[in-house]
């Protein structure tokens, strides 16, 4: 069986996890701020926070930025439920929007239609590793200023709705040469098993805003205690002599990263370039040689416009299908022993949300999107001749099923 999307797990790996277990640093630590400085410089960002996921950091911004009760989040449709929850969390309203037909991203007109003087944020997602168009949304609410209505300190200093990105898939994509991290206000990553850069679970606030209105390294500081019971000092700064002492300064969070995930990430990011991401780009460029003269399929959008993927998913869509049929060909790419996905069911067709009022159907392309998109596998050691049995199951199973449809 082919799996989907197994973690790269190799002697390196193993190694250095076994060197943070020795070190007598298990929880933050070392590792854990090296990642982070790491981080800092490979994106471009003013400053990083590691965490123990994006849901985590998602959450801690939009409570950071005091979004609450009678406050709206602009996000896509079509996205995974933890960038909807955690609206739901802080008791803010998600403003769901329809998404583009190419890329899968947030429509930046939709955007526009959705913003009232009750929003507070946008949350662009970038699907499958490919960037938001950032220039657009940021130049977006720098024009809309006049409808952002603040109503704290924290608000009334940026003066403007907040970008915060879930960039959960897009660690080491990049728009006009600039890595994401450093394409809005605040960017969130996902280091969870499946992605391309894991450390079996984590994330890391990306840090961007503007200098001349707020000082990164501070709110680093401010984060740090969040994320951290609301205690003033870490284990870290607690073993330096007679440095025992500490406060709890507000009723935090617990959501610190372990310097055993760190010692994985900081073996990744170091290979992530020359390594990961060549070997990501040619598993998608085959996928696309193999898939490009069938006019059944609608191939992946990886580079557009400046932007440019990190090769996260290939989300493959099927021409003129039914979600029923797609579901039909997925059954029938499994029983030829080669696992497939969805990315994603859009939060709006789920249970919790339809009780609210939601309906999928009012976001017509989320809509056509999602009932005919199959992700096919990617992952570091998945093999050219793996490849070619994944396109080959695809291709054999379209066929069974349309033909039993004709």
């Amino acid at each position: 069986m082919i799996p989907f999307s197994p973690p790269r797990i190799d002697d390196k790996i193993c190694n250095e996890v076994v060197a943070a277990l020795k070190s007598g640093w298990i929880t933050t630590g070392p590792r854990t701020k090296s990642f982070e400085k790491k981080i800092t410089q490979y994106c471009g960002n003013k400053a990083t926070l590691c965490l123990n996921s994006a849901t985590a950091g998602l959450e801690i911004m939009l409570r950071w930025y005091g979004v609450g009760e009678g406050d709206e989040v602009i996000l896509p449709a079509y996205t995974y439920s933890a960038t909807a929850n955690v609206v739901i969390h802080c008791g803010a309203t998600p403003v769901f929007v329809d998404v583009n037909a190419g890329d899968f991203n947030i429509s930046v007109s939709e955007i526009e239609k959705a913003i009232t003087a009750k929003t507070k944020v946008i949350m662009p997602v970038d699907f499958g590793g490919m960037p938001c168009d950032y220039k657009s949304i940021n130049k977006l609410v720098g024009t809309v200023k006049n409808k952002f209505v603040a109503t704290n300190d924290v608000q009334k200093k940026l003066g403007r709705i907040l970008v915060l990105s879930d960039s959960a898939h897009s660690f080491g994509a990049s728009a006009d040469g600039h890595k994401t991290g450093s394409l809005c206000d605040v960017s969130v990553f996902s280091f969870h098993a499946v992605k391309n850069l894991s450390t079996a679970e984590g994330g890391a606030i990306a840090l961007n805003f503007e200098e001349s209105v707020f000082n990164n390294e501070d709110i680093y500081k401010e984060l740090c205690v969040k994320t951290l019971h609301g205690q003033n000092k870490d284990a870290l700064a607690k073993t330096q002599k007679g440095n025992w002492k500490y406060d709890i300064v507000e009723a935090g969070y617990k959501c610190n990263m372990t310097d055993i995930s760190a010692a994985m990430g900081l073996v990744e990011l170091e290979r992530y370039d020359s390594d990961t991401l060549v070997k990501r780009k040619h598993i998608v460029d085959l996928y696309n040689s193999l898939l490009k003269t069938d006019e059944r399929f609608q191939l992946p959008l990886f580079e557009e416009g400046g932007r440019k993927s990190c090769y996260h998913l290939y989300p493959l869509r099927i021409k003129g299908i039914t979600e029923e049929q797609r579901d039909e060909i997925m059954q029938e790419i499994f029983s030829r022993d080669v696992s497939v996905n969805v990315h994603f069911m859009p939060v709006p067709g789920m249970s919790f949300y339809r009780k609210m009022g939601y309906n999928v159907l009012d976001y017509k392309t989320t809509w056509d999107n999602f009932i005919r998109e199959i992700s096919l596998p990617v992952f570091y050691d998945l093999t050219d001749e793996q490849v070619h049995t994944v396109v080959r199951a695809v291709k054999e199973s379209v066929d069974a099923i349309l033909l039993k449809h004709a």
